[in-house]
């Protein structure tokens, strides 16, 4: 039976294995490029998505247009570079595909910033953060996730680097695929766990902010964080639960996770 957390503890990560992208990586830089390989995607039965953009840190500038699509099968992961070919016509109709099943975690917000350079009208996609939380798993964030269901850490050193850069590096490249591609292997986990009821949760309660210690110190008024860290702590000990308290083993679910962004 797997043990997985509602919280994961961040600190854990550091001795965690890192995560290598296992199969093959397809650079896009050309609208005959992208019509292949769009063509292959939409055979697949299953496919992953994420976003990179250029990050800015002028002053008043605001954020640079999306540079990097990346879209992962089981085993290869098409890296589409926006901002050298744009989104073309194959890639839209990608996007605005129904049939093939596509995950990805905080995708409304790319669709946002997809639709920056060209509109369209976004298919069907499974949003991550919701379907894990339907098995109590609070996290958003893609390494916790990961890390929580792997026990392997995705590194983010190159999260920050220059997505428009003339050519991609391999390092980059091997961490764009990993967060397309473990979109994939989040979602299959979760519905292995969901259907076989193979897991116990732990609940873990998060740390108190020093600030919010200090401010019921000083008898004043608590801020917004304050309040919503005290408000978690009270239904915590209203519903007695302790610490690092175990679950029992949760019964089958049906799958109502499909969802459509729009």
């Amino acid at each position: 039976m797997k043990t997985i957390f509602d919280h994961y503890d961040k600190a854990l990560l550091a001795d965690l294995p890192r995560v290598t992208f296992p199969g093959r990586i397809v650079v896009v830089i050309s609208q005959a490029e992208a019509i292949k390989a769009v063509d292959y995607l939409l055979k697949q039965s299953i496919l992953g998505f994420d976003t990179e953009t250029k990050p800015s840190f002028a002053r008043g500038r605001g954020m640079n247009k999306v540079a990097l699509l990346q879209v992962a099968t089981h085993d290869t992961c098409f890296l589409f570079r926006l901002n050298q070919i744009g989104l073309t016509d194959s890639i839209i109709r990608l996007l605005s595909d129904t049939r093939v099943t596509k995950v990805a975690l905080s995708w409304h917000d790319d669709i946002h910033q997809l639709q920056r350079r060209r509109e369209f009208q976004p298919g069907h996609f499974i949003e991550l953060q919701k379907h894990c939380q339907e098995i109590g798993i609070e996290d958003m964030a893609l390494q916790k996730l990961y890390a929580n269901l792997f026990g392997e850490k995705i590194a983010k050193g190159q999260q920050l680097s220059n997505w428009e850069n003339d050519t991609l590096t391999p390092a980059q490249c091997n961490y764009a695929s990993i967060d397309a591609w473990a979109c994939i292997r989040i979602y299959e986990e979760i519905e292995r766990l969901r259907q076989s009821g193979d897991y116990q949760l732990v609940h873990r309660e998060l740390p108190v902010s020093p600030r919010c210690e200090k401010k019921e110190d000083d008898s004043t008024k608590p801020s917004a964080e304050c309040k919503s860290s005290s408000r978690s702590r009270s239904k915590g000990k209203s519903k007695g639960r302790k610490s690092e308290k175990k679950v029992t083993k949760r019964k089958k679910t049906k799958d109502t996770n499909d969802q459509s962004i729009s």
